[in-house]
Parts: C-alpha cells; structure tokens; sequence
C-alpha cells in the first residue's frame, strides 16, 4: 500500500494512473459506440438492445444491478483519469515556473497540443450527455422516454444544434483516443521501437472508428436514413 502511494507521487506513477482508467474507458468508448449502431437495425432492434443492458447479468444480478457496476467503474475511471491528468499538467507546469519565450511542438502532433483541451471538451460533454440522453433532464427535443431509446435518439438528433454539438465532441473523442492509445501503450510498456508503427495504426484505426460510427448517427438522422 505503502509503495503503491509512493509510486503515485511520482510522474509515472501518475501517468500509469491515467493509462489504466483511460484503458478502460477506451474499452467502454467501443462498446458503447458499437451498442449505438444498432440504431441503424431500427426501433424494435434498439430498444431490446437497451432492455438487455438494464437486465444483463440475470439472474445472477437483478434488475440494473450489473449496469450500476458498470456505472460505478466508469465513474471510478472518469475521476482517476481526469485527477491523474490534472496532476501530470501540474506537475509540468511547477516543473518549469518560468514560461517559454517561444513555445515550440516540433515533436508534438495537433493532438498531442490538443489533449487538455480537448480532455476539457469531453469532460462537459459527459456532463451534458448523462443529463440529455440517459436522464432526460436536459432533453427538450420531445417527451423523453425510458423505453422508446431509439424515439429519443432519433428526436433528438433531429435538432441540428445537438447534432452539431455530438459531432464537435466526438472528433475531440477521435483525437484524444489516437494520442492517448499510442501513450498509453509507451506508459505501459507496450510500445517499442519494434511494434511503434503498429500502435500508432492501431490508435489511428480505433480513433476512426468509434469517432467515425458515433458521428454517422447524428448525421443519418440528419438525412432521414434513420427516421
């Protein structure tokens, strides 16, 4: 216990922090994009897809307990990712008090500049769509419905704002993933000279996809192909 709190005072006791709960959220990311698609199979097919989820796990859980799990492991991951991260910047920041004249990325790409802020974007984001489509408190689009997933979807999607506002958090999503994958493999000692390239594809690849395949739902809906 005692070397596991000293590891986290350090830079990469912090950094292994943020790896592992950014590992799982990114697991979440791709399971949660691909369960979405379904809206693409139609209203019938998404709505058994989201009564499944509230009873997974029966009849070892009951009602909603496993999905609760689940819950809580994100939230537990969401506030270990955030908090390590804050600490890293702070800890970059205290580390050279004396600003840069010139401050240069030559190694650096756009979304490595950009993981803060985007880091801060999706952070909102969260907040926004846990109180939109998972508690209805923020959606005004149309009567919200516990058991009709797909009408809310689609109702809500319908409004070009909401759409524009998914579309804008999920390619700060694509870019913090392309980064943060090919990071997380070095912090973890997955990454080397040998396999680099094949993590910097697969983090390209996965970054694609689940950006790509939550964005093609607001943009269907959008085009009436979901309707």
């Amino acid at each position: 216990m005692v070397g596991a709190l000293t590891l986290y005072q350090t830079s990469i006791g912090k950094k292994i922090v943020m790896a592992a709960s950014g590992l799982i959220l990114f697991g979440y990311v791709f399971l949660h994009m691909y369960g979405n698609l379904h809206v693409f199979e139609g209203r019938e097919y998404l709505n058994a897809y989201a009564a499944w989820l509230r009873e997974m796990g029966y009849p070892l859980f009951s009602h909603e307990v496993a999905l609760w799990i689940v819950r809580i492991i994100l939230i537990v991951a969401v506030v270990a990712h955030i908090w390590s991260a804050w600490q890293v910047t702070k800890q970059d920041w205290d580390g050279r008090p004396i600003k840069y004249g010139a401050k240069k990325s030559i190694a650096a790409s756009y979304a490595a500049r950009t993981m803060r802020w985007g880091g801060v974007i999706l952070a909102l984001f969260i907040v926004y769509h846990l109180l939109h489509f998972t508690t209805g408190t923020l959606y005004v689009e149309a009567p919200y419905s516990r058991s009709d997933v797909y009408g809310n979807i689609v109702n809500g999607f319908k409004n070009p704002i909401v759409s524009l506002v998914y579309i804008v958090a999920m390619i700060a999503l694509g870019l913090h993933i392309y980064h943060g994958v090919w990071s997380m493999a070095q912090t973890l000692g997955w990454r080397n000279q040998v396999n680099n390239q094949l993590w910097r594809g697969f983090a390209t690849v996965m970054a694609i996809v689940i950006a790509g395949g939550n964005i093609s739902i607001p943009l269907a809906v959008l085009a009436s192909i979901v309707r």
